[in-house]
C-alpha cells in the first residue's frame, strides 16, 4: 500500500509503498476513505510521543470501508462504513468495565501505538469495541475529523466541562478541537469567547457562532472577564500551550472549570499552574482525553439533525503527496485539512 512514512523525528516525510496490514483476530483493516491531518500528529513526528518506533506511519483521524475482518469480531463485516475513535480501547480493563474506554489501560492508538491512517490502508483493534457505523450519507472526509477533533469536543464540553445554557465559555485555540469546541458549545446553549492569535481562525470561530473573539497575544484574561461580566463560567485550552493553559485558568470566574483538551507534552515546558487561584476561587482543573465509541451515539443525533455542522470545519481536502507538507505545517492554515485521495 502507499503511507507516509517518517524515519527521523522531525525528519522529511514521504510517500512510498510499505505492507499491507493483517487484521489481528479481534480486529479489522480498514480500506482509508479520508483521514485527517491533526496537530497530535505533528506532536508524533516531532518525537514528542513515547509510543511512536521509527520508521512511522501516522494519522489517527480516520473513517472508511472495512476490508478485513479478524474470526473473532462478530459485529463488523467486510464493506461496513465505520470510523473510530484515536482511542482504541481493550474492552477488559477497570476503565473500560466503567464505560470510560478513552482512558483504557491496554490501549492502542492509531499513528502513535502502531501505524496509522495516512496510508490506503489501516489495522485497527478490538473492533467490536471501538468501531462506530457511518450515518447514511456522511462523507467519509466529515467523519476522518469525528475521531479526534470534533468528538474530543464534544466530551470536554458536554461531559467533562458539563457546559449549561446561559454559561459563558472560552475556548483558547481555534484549530479543529477549538472550532468544534465553539460548535458544540454553542449547540449546548452557552455564550462563547473564542481565542486565537490568527485572524482567520477568529473569523471561523465567529461562523461556528462564537459571540465574542479575543486577539490571543494580548490581556486574555482581562478581555475575558470584561465581555463575560467577571470570567468564564467553562474554559477550554484547546491549543496546548503553557500560555494558554494558564491564560484559561486566570479567565474564569469563582467556581469556574477549566479542561485541559490541547496536549501538553513535558518537552516543550510544563505550565506554571496558579494554585493560589485555584484555591482562592475553587477551580476546577479537569483533563479531557477523547471520547469512547460509546458515547458516539448522542452526537451523531445531533449532528444528523442539523445541530452541529463538522462538515464546515474541513477548509482543505488533500491528496496523500500533499500530506507530509500538511502535516509539517500543523496550525499554519486555519481549519481541518483532510486527505480524501491515496
Amino acid at each position: 500500500m502507499r503511507a507516509l512514512v517518517f524515519e527521523e523525528f522531525g525528519g522529511p516525510l514521504t510517500v512510498r509503498s510499505v505492507p499491507d496490514p493483517t487484521p489481528d483476530r479481534d480486529g479489522v483493516v480498514v480500506r482509508v476513505g479520508a483521514s485527517g491531518i491533526c496537530r497530535s500528529d505533528w506532536h508524533g513526528w516531532s518525537g514528542h510521543d513515547p509510543d511512536v518506533v521509527l520508521p512511522h506511519v501516522p494519522g489517527h483521524e480516520l473513517a472508511g470501508t472495512v476490508a478485513a475482518v479478524g474470526d473473532r469480531v462478530r459485529t463488523w463485516s467486510v464493506g461496513d462504513r465505520v470510523t473510530v475513535p484515536f482511542v482504541c480501547a481493550c474492552g477488559h480493563c477497570g476503565p473500560c468495565r466503567d464505560g470510560a474506554g478513552q482512558v483504557c489501560l491496554n490501549q492502542t492508538q492509531p499513528g502513535f501505538t502502531h501505524w496509522g491512517s495516512l496510508a490506503e490502508y489501516v489495522a485497527l483493534d478490538a473492533a467490536d469495541v471501538n468501531l462506530v457505523a457511518l450515518p447514511d450519507g456522511m462523507p467519509f472526509a466529515t467523519a476522518a475529523g469525528l475521531g479526534c477533533r470534533f468528538a474530543t469536543a464534544f466530551r470536554a464540553v458536554t461531559g467533562v466541562g458539563r457546559v449549561r445554557p446561559g454559561e459563558w465559555v472560552a475556548v483558547h485555540g481555534c484549530g479543529g478541537v477549538g472550532l468544534s469546541a465553539v460548535q458544540v458549545a454553542v449547540a449546548a446553549g452557552a455564550r462563547v469567547v473564542a481565542v486565537d492569535v490568527a485572524p482567520g481562525a477568529l473569523e471561523l470561530a465567529r461562523a461556528c457562532g462564537a459571540e465574542h473573539t479575543v486577539e490571543g497575544a494580548g490581556d486574555v484574561p482581562g478581555a475575558i472577564a470584561e465581555l463575560t461580566d467577571g470570567g468564564a463560567h467553562v474554559s477550554l485550552d484547546a491549543l496546548g500551550a503553557a500560555v494558554t493553559c494558564l491564560n484559561s485558568i486566570r479567565s474564569l470566574r469563582p467556581r469556574g472549570r477549566h479542561v485541559q483538551v490541547g496536549l501538553l507534552p513535558p518537552v516543550l515546558g510544563r505550565p506554571e499552574i496558579p494554585m493560589e487561584r485555584v484555591i482562592a476561587g475553587e477551580l476546577a482543573l479537569l483533563g479531557s482525553h477523547g471520547m469512547a465509541a460509546a458515547d458516539y451515539p448522542a452526537m451523531l443525533s445531533l449532528i444528523t439533525a442539523g445541530r452541529l455542522h463538522p462538515e464546515l470545519l474541513v477548509t482543505r481536502e488533500l491528496g496523500l503527496d500533499d500530506a507530509g507538507a500538511a502535516l509539517a505545517a500543523v496550525g499554519s492554515e486555519p481549519g481541518i485539512a483532510v486527505v480524501t485521495s491515496f
